[in-house]
């Protein structure tokens, strides 16, 4: 499924992983997953992210978020790998599945290839993350080159809003964080608004005079 991208379902792979063998539906059914590729074991940003995973994964757990890692290297590979990044990153257990994909076809379907870090097998995994939502449809995507690591705090960031967007007519608004301020949708008029959010909400006053841009707390 070449380019999928938000909106997308993901396929139903059965993939082999160091959890055993699982199907991509059933695995992310009724749940939020967060799929996330790496381009390959014993390197040195990879190892550091997988501990960050492993160390924010009580987080996401508590949220509803089921984890998936994915490295292009063998399942055996994957075990010995998982002993360094647990030295490394102190009290963390990678206690989450990472999928095996030597011959370089998941990533393919996942659309989780990066076209410029290739070896002597073919193209290598990009850093991509795929966020699942429990319709096993693809709501967020982040694609980083190989030699840029990711920021967890941001991955976190981005599932609460997308969960709180999905629970309430409401977006995030620029630089928002948990706990801060949602905006109401356009859809929702004033006095739907009133009744949505009955701890109510700040109209900002705008030169246009359109009352748009509406804050409120959820």
């Amino acid at each position: 499924m070449p380019g999928l991208t938000i909106g997308d379902t993901i396929p139903d792979l059965e993939v082999g992983t160091t959890h055993g063998k699982i199907k991509l539906h059933q695995f992310c059914a009724d749940s939020w997953t967060i799929l996330f590729s790496h381009p390959g074991d014993f390197t040195p940003v990879c190892t550091t992210e997988l501990g960050q995973m492993a160390q924010y994964s009580q987080e996401f757990y508590q949220r509803g978020v089921k984890l998936l890692g994915l490295s292009c290297d063998d399942l055996q590979s994957h075990h010995e790998w998982i002993k360094d990044i647990e030295a490394y990153t102190k009290g963390a257990k990678v206690n989450y599945p990472i999928m095996a994909d030597p011959k370089r076809e998941v990533i393919k379907q996942l659309n989780m290839v990066d076209p410029d870090e290739k070896d002597s097998t073919g193209n290598l995994p990009s850093r991509a993350l795929h966020i699942v939502g429990p319709d096993k449809k693809i709501k967020l995507s982040f694609l980083y080159p190989a030699t840029t690591g990711r920021n967890m705090d941001e991955v976190m960031r981005v599932v609460e809003s997308l969960q709180k967007a999905s629970k309430f007519k409401v977006a995030t608004p620029a630089n928002w964080k948990p706990g801060e301020p949602v905006v109401i949708s356009p859809g929702v008029t004033n006095e739907q608004a009133k009744d949505m959010f009955p701890q109510g909400y700040q109209t900002v006053d705008l030169p246009s005079k359109k009352e748009y841009l509406r804050f409120t707390n959820v």
